[in-house]
């Protein structure tokens, strides 16, 4: 009896785990154990092992060995505050700053494009999602080019070249001119969420409180504001996280005035092949984020209560701006020149300066753009569309946004069809929950879990550091959160029957996912491919530690260039990411028939 109930156990497990979502969930397991939490577990590692760049700090280092010398160094050390404790001070204030600004911004503005009868609210909508498409360290160099002042660096930007006034230190580096310049790129994250909630809610709670003698305030605080809570909450956490570990800004506008972030330390204990100390710095930036992420996810789960779309219809009334349309409609369209227009002005407008601080019209030139190598300028590079490195980067680039795009997008449709297919079984949420594993791990701290696991040889495996293939591989797995999300939402509206009756008609498992689940959720997942493509286009924190000469892309190219002072060459480069962005986006728009704005 005991042997016919083994067999028939056997038997019952056999079928189980050939089941084709079981299979895949199972492969999916071991890839992402692969390429999240073996370089995460590398890194702890890591950690506590003495290397051999460690015998320049401690006479006691033995390279191999175990150590708590890294986080005592770190933590409780006389290099703890510089280190440590001001770039961490610098970073949770940046990042609470930059949420409170961009929240502010986009909350108002959603709310004047959702519920009042403000003037060209649809082409308003349009222009507030750019400046995030921008990158937002091109931001950061149109600060500079505007407001950069002689004290340091040498050079004057356009400010004080016409007005003869040189901006104080303050306005030109440091803690200001990041928030500000990181306020502007991120905003439109709440603007889409807030705009998306304001829709879904049905005013006439809003009325029925009017109804009832409520005041405006009293109604915005009891009613309007509980039901866009979760989505203020979103965006908080949206942008805290990546504000956290955002490297390029507070790079160019910190490091001239030594405004340390914990990005920028983490960046520099690397360079100065301190790699431990720079590991345990990205592990403080992952716990504050894991931190941030659970208490909203705490937040928000009092909060699944309300429900504001009911089975009858609802209507979103317009409050009247009256007298105040057209002042109001200036300063959004002051925001979006602000946001949008001037930056690209600024930036295009270095490209053709000749000299660094000539900003006159008689010494404009193309010769950052077309000039011929051999001048007397840059040492004799060449322009940037005659220069054979720089169009290596750029076919990089496109390379690399392609490879990572496809491949993170089709992992994430498979990822979808596993959580969807095995829904509520234990398996499927460890898939889901490990896709979204590097959504927590700040970019920079994901590039340094990457250079501690493949510097060196692994098993049979040789090193990858140096390879497009390490790149390509840490952009794909930094993306999974989305495409996995994306894949997840598609495989929801794919009703089971049309697989089943496939199945009972007798197709092969890969006859219906090639025939049916494919087709049906590839428009889904789009979205996941067209936001892959433009993040990785504009990467720079999560690959600046992992790029060599063959393998450089056209950000680290605009930082390489930025750094030498080649300002001109910087801004041609930040030019051509946003033409291949902008025109990579309306490509996809075009072959996918979706709107992605």
């Amino acid at each position: 009896m005991d042997r016919k109930k083994r067999a028939a156990g056997f038997a019952s497990f056999k079928n189980y785990i050939r089941q084709p979502h079981i299979i895949i969930s199972i492969i999916l397991l071991a890839v992402l154990l692969f390429i999240v939490i073996i370089p995460f577990a590398k890194m702890i590692e890591d950690s506590f092992i003495w290397q051999f760049a460690d015998t320049r700090l401690s006479r006691d280092a033995v390279p191999g060995g175990f150590t708590l010398f890294h986080w005592k160094r770190v933590f409780a050390s006389t290099i703890t505050r510089n280190v440590l404790s001001i770039p961490l001070l610098n970073s949770i204030s940046t990042s609470l700053g930059v949420s409170f600004f961009a929240i502010l911004i986009g909350s108002l503005l959603a709310w004047l494009v959702t519920r009042t009868d403000l003037p060209f609210r649809k082409l308003v909508a349009t222009l507030a999602v750019i400046p995030y498409v921008i990158p937002s360290y091109i931001h950061a160099l149109a600060w500079l080019n505007l407001f950069k002042n002689e004290r340091i660096g040498g050079a004057i930007g356009i400010f004080q070249y016409f007005f003869g006034i040189s901006p104080p230190d303050w306005v030109s580096y440091g803690f200001f001119p990041i928030v500000s310049t990181l306020s502007i790129h991120y905003f439109p994250y709440t603007f889409l969420l807030v705009a998306a909630a304001l829709t879904s809610i049905d005013s006439r709670l809003e009325e029925s409180g009017e109804i009832l003698g409520a005041s405006r305030t009293h109604i915005l605080r009891r009613i309007t504001f509980p039901l866009i809570l979760p989505a203020l909450l979103s965006s908080f956490i949206l942008t805290f996280s990546r504000v956290l570990g955002t490297f390029g800004t507070p790079y160019f506008l910190g490091t001239p005035v030594r405004y340390y972030t914990v990005s920028t330390q983490i960046y520099s204990n690397i360079i100065n092949r301190v790699p431990s100390t720079a590991y345990i710095l990205a592990f403080v930036l992952i716990a504050i984020s894991s931190a941030v992420i659970y208490f909203n996810q705490r937040l928000i789960g009092k909060r699944k209560s309300f429900v504001t779309i009911a089975g009858k219809g609802f209507k979103v009334s317009r409050v009247s701006l009256g007298g105040a349309r057209y002042p109001l409609l200036g300063l959004v369209a002051l925001l979006l020149v602000a946001s949008v227009l001037m930056p690209l002005v600024l930036i295009v407008w270095q490209t053709l300066t000749l000299y660094p601080d000539d900003y006159s019209i008689k010494h404009l030139t193309l010769l950052f753009w077309i000039g011929k190598a051999g001048t007397a300028f840059a040492e004799g590079e060449a322009g940037i569309l005659r220069n054979p490195a720089i169009i290596g980067a750029a076919w990089n680039s496109i390379k690399l946004a392609l490879y990572a795009s496809i491949i993170s997008g089709f992992l994430g449709i498979f990822i979808g069809y596993a959580v969807v297919k095995g829904r509520n079984t234990r398996l499927s949420k460890i898939v889901e929950q490990m896709s979204f594993l590097p959504y927590l791990v700040p970019g920079i701290a994901f590039g340094a879990l990457y250079l501690a696991l493949f510097s060196h040889r692994i098993g049979p495996f040789p090193a990858l550091y140096g390879t497009f293939f390490l790149i390509a591989l840490v952009c794909v797995a930094k993306n999974l959160p989305f495409t996995g999300r994306a894949g997840i939402t598609s495989m929801l509206q794919i009703g089971g029957e049309l697989e089943e009756a496939s199945e009972t008609l007798g197709a092969r498992w890969s006859t219906r996912f090639r025939r049916i689940i494919l087709p049906l959720s590839i428009q889904g997942a789009l979205s996941g491919f067209i936001l892959v493509f433009i993040t990785v286009m504009r990467e720079l924190s999560l690959i600046i530690l992992l790029v060599t000469p063959s393998t450089r892309t056209l950000t680290t190219m605009t930082f390489r260039y930025q750094e030498q002072g080649y300002t001109q060459f910087s801004s041609a480069i930040s030019v051509l990411i946003i033409v291949i962005v902008v025109g990579g986006t309306l490509l996809a728009n075009r072959l996918g028939k979706k709107d992605v704005v």
